[in-house]
């Protein structure tokens, strides 16, 4: 019976994942994450290590990678607020050419697509409003103001003798 050499026979590890950290790899997953990716995408592409890797990495504070995880992270997350104008602002697909019953064709609201990118919108404000609180997340009595009407009192205080 021949002996099993391989070391990772048995393992649970995917071929071709690296798991060991080198600072070409640690400078290639920042680079993807600064861009507005997220760490679970990055995890998917080709030659790429698996997301709890990565963790792994930052929490370990491997050769001073959380320093840079962190750092990408967060221009990554301006890059994603950025995203919300985008998307708010592309209304390439809000309408959508449709047959009427008298057999013309009319424009009509796409209402699915229009929702998917309020949901779009509002999971990146989310997102933004915790982990960036200083600059994407106004308090509660802010929020509060913004969306109650604005009243205006006129006191009169003294009768004007030169009206």
């Amino acid at each position: 019976m021949a002996s099993n050499t391989n070391p990772n026979a048995g393992s649970a590890k995917t071929p071709g994942r690296p798991s060991t950290y080198t600072k070409k790899l640690g400078d290639e997953v920042c680079r993807r994450l600064a861009t507005g990716r997220t760490l679970r995408a990055v995890a998917r592409d080709r030659n790429m290590p698996p997301e709890r890797t990565v963790r792994r990495w930052a929490n370990d504070d491997v050769e001073g990678f959380f320093t840079q995880y962190a750092r990408a992270r967060e221009i990554g997350y301006q890059a994603m607020a950025d995203e919300i104008i985008e998307i708010a602002d592309n209304g390439e697909n809000d309408w959508m050419a449709r047959q009427s019953r008298d057999g013309k064709e009319r424009l009509m609201l796409n209402s699915e697509h229009v929702q998917r990118s309020k949901l779009r919108v509002s999971a990146r404000q989310w997102l933004m409003a915790k982990v960036l609180p200083k600059l994407y997340s106004g308090s509660a009595e802010e929020a509060e103001a913004e969306s109650s009407p604005l009243v205006v009192n006129i006191v009169r205080y003294a009768d004007d003798p030169h009206s």
